[in-house]
């Protein structure tokens, strides 16, 4: 009976990603690319299929009502090694308070090796060097307004920085979580980063101009500012069903989700994964991102993670690889404590 709610479920899932499909991609049309990494290694582990299976603080990233299911705090910590030696952190915590609800507080830092600037009269390098880095700071609060029921918003500050110039916006997150009554099926539901247009300022966009080349004799060394396209963030919205098919079973737990994706820079597309979790201990995942996407370089994903105790905590390690096309495999650690 539980493979049969699900089966009904993921076929709603799959005609409603069908029915919200548009033919023209927009790849390349959105800022601050660096909010569409995927973060943390359990839910890379399944295929980025979790917007209906979040209960700790990394849920923040995929659906911020899941921090309202917190029975303890829960911290954790996300590196990945991105490509081209790009640097991509991810931490939170997130802290329940009673009947008050949960709060919660996540932050990305992405980061690289300084880059030799160049120039038309320099094309090996002008002995200057400059940094590029973006980062995004989130408050969250959830709250379970049944026992069914969850919802939970957050509220951040984003920022991508290139040498003198950097661009800065407020974004939102919206959140919901429902448990049905049909064998503990989970409905999950988030919209992600939406937020106004961001453009670039800074010191490096002034110039000096001469307003009327026509005229002679007047100043051609006008002072100005380079005036930049103002871009929307990259927009996400998430639905998402999650059910463990051994639910009631001695000692072991199989997690199956699912979750249609409906980005404002891309085309429609499906995630799916698996978790198998022994003895609350030991788990192995495995999943594919992107089914149905034309042109995706991100697919086949795996992980596992351990689980043990210490004291009155109890701390977990995940690990995940997951394929990312001609850009080789991608490696992330997740580093998680409960207390």
């Amino acid at each position: 009976m539980k493979i049969k709610y699900l089966g009904i479920a993921v076929i709603l899932l799959a005609a409603t990603s069908t029915a919200m499909a548009q033919t023209i991609s927009k790849v390349g049309t959105t800022v601050m690319t660096f909010l569409k990494v995927d973060a943390g290694a359990r839910q890379v582990g399944m295929g980025s299929a979790c917007v209906a299976n979040t209960d700790d603080a990394l849920g923040l990233y995929w659906n911020p009502a899941g921090i309202a299911r917190l029975n303890q705090s829960h911290a954790a910590f996300n590196h990945i090694n991105w490509i081209a030696d790009i640097d991509y952190n991810f931490a939170a915590i997130g802290i329940p308070l009673g009947d008050a609800g949960s709060i919660g507080l996540s932050a990305i830092f992405v980061s690289m090796d300084p880059i030799t600037r160049t120039t038309a009269e320099f094309p090996q390098g002008t002995g200057e060097t400059f940094d590029a880095a973006d980062y995004a700071i989130a408050m969250t609060y959830a709250r379970n307004l049944t026992d069914r029921f969850a919802v939970g918003g957050s509220a951040k500050i984003v920022n991508e920085t290139i040498f003198n110039c950097s661009a800065r916006g407020i974004a939102f997150d919206l959140g919901l979580l429902f448990t049905t009554q049909f064998n503990g099926l989970q409905l999950g539901m988030s919209i992600s980063n939406y937020g106004g247009k961001v453009r670039m300022n800074g010191r490096d966009l002034l110039i000096q101009t001469d307003i009327d080349k026509t005229r002679h004799g007047n100043n051609e060394t006008i002072n100005a500012v380079l005036k930049t396209e103002s871009y929307d963030l990259p927009l996400f919205f998430r639905v998402g069903v999650s059910m463990d098919l051994l639910k009631g079973a001695a000692n072991s737990n199989l997690v199956v989700s699912v979750d249609a994706l409906h980005p404002n820079d891309d085309v429609e597309y499906v995630n799916m994964g698996a978790e198998y979790l022994f003895f609350n201990t030991l788990a192995l995942r495995g999943g594919y991102k992107a089914l149905f996407a034309n042109d995706a370089e991100e697919g086949l994903s795996m992980g596992a993670g351990l689980k043990v105790n210490i004291m009155r905590y109890q701390a977990a390690l995940d690990y995940a690889w997951r394929d990312f096309g001609r850009l080789g495999g991608i490696q992330m650690f997740t580093v998680g404590l409960v207390f």
